[in-house]
């Protein structure tokens, strides 16, 4: 498995270089900020890692969500929920592009080669999340985080909480080389149609 994941983010990182600087330039002349943004998540075993994705929010965003959850009620009802606000006002014009088309997940093709990550796997959390997945958190840690898996492919954001820990359970459980293919080509037509990405 750990070959495949070399073998494919090497190709599209070589196939995509072109695009990835062109986004990069992209998010650089709208504001003159960094278009990459190091995030910490949970990785395999509970291992804390710098997850890469293009930068698709003001650069202070961290403070404006303190801001707005302090202020908004409805806001603050949805991120306790959900860890997720549906119209986030700290999304850039161009980062709502790029979330669409799933272009910001793309730097974290580097994760994979580094180790961090898979190509397929459970969406990587943030540590706040882990208390939301109480004693199924071991499943979460018996395999990498993924650029792409079923959540990626059933929903994505309009599915609840407990279906996301639901689905990161049954891959951990079921995990193959079929069940990751499967999951590679159903990922482009999710997708292309944007269904639950914001």
């Amino acid at each position: 498995m750990r070959a495949l994941d070399i073998l494919l983010s090497l190709a599209a990182l070589w196939l995509i270089a072109p695009l990835l600087l062109v986004v990069a330039a992209l998010i650089y002349l709208s504001d003159g900020g960094a278009p990459i943004f190091r995030h910490a998540r949970v990785g395999k075993d509970g291992r804390i890692f710098g997850c890469l994705k293009f930068r698709s929010m003001i650069c202070n965003a961290d403070a404006a969500l303190e801001d707005l959850l302090k202020s908004n009620p409805n806001a603050r009802e949805s991120w306790e929920r959900d860890h997720k606000l549906h119209r986030d006002p700290r999304v850039t014009r161009l980062g709502k592009f790029l979330r669409k088309s799933s272009l910001d997940e793309l730097p974290q093709l580097l994760n994979v080669l580094q180790g961090d990550m898979s190509i397929v796997g459970p969406r990587p959390i943030v540590a706040g999340e882990i208390e939301r997945y109480g004693g199924y958190f071991q499943h979460y840690c018996a395999v990498r985080p993924g650029i792409t898996g079923l959540w990626q492919v059933s929903g994505r954001n309009d599915m609840s909480y407990r279906r996301r820990v639901a689905c990161d359970v049954l891959y951990a459980r079921n995990k193959s080389l079929r069940t990751d293919l499967k999951i590679i080509v159903a990922t482009l037509p999710a997708v292309t149609s944007g269904r639950g990405s914001y």
